[in-house]
């Protein structure tokens, strides 16, 4: 297991979650990763009233899962030296039923549990370039 830097999981903010939400569920995936698309960051049990999070901040209630450096929490960009500007897309998902999801769960995962249960998304690309 590959030990990553310590890199403060970033703010982000959001509207418009329907009333139908029960849970969000945050991904964020580097799909220009050489071995192809990385997972960096997956949260979920996000309380549906939350309108973003402050750097750093993990609300009390929400499960990180697994990254693809086999960490559970957030995992910071890392994109090879000399690469041009990787994209990381961050994705909230809002869904209809509480997924239950424990700690370490994969993206799949939790992909998986939210079928059939989502009633929006949004997506924020930010880019980072080493």
């Amino acid at each position: 297991m590959r030990k990553t830097a310590r890199i403060s999981r970033p703010p982000l903010d959001w509207s418009g979650v329907p009333d139908a939400a029960v849970e969000l569920v945050l991904l964020c995936e580097d799909p220009d990763a050489p071995g192809g698309t990385f997972v960096h960051w997956v949260v979920a049990g996000l309380d549906p009233t939350l309108t973003g999070l402050a750097e750093g901040q993990v609300p009390q209630g929400a499960v990180e899962g697994a990254n693809d450096y086999g960490e559970v929490g957030y995992g910071g960009p890392r994109p090879p030296l000399g690469d041009p500007a990787h994209r990381y897309f961050f994705r909230l998902h809002a869904v209809a039923e509480s997924l239950g999801m424990a700690p370490g769960t994969s993206a799949d995962e939790v992909r998986r549990a939210m079928e059939g249960k989502e009633v929006a998304r949004g997506t924020l690309v930010g880019t980072y370039q080493r």
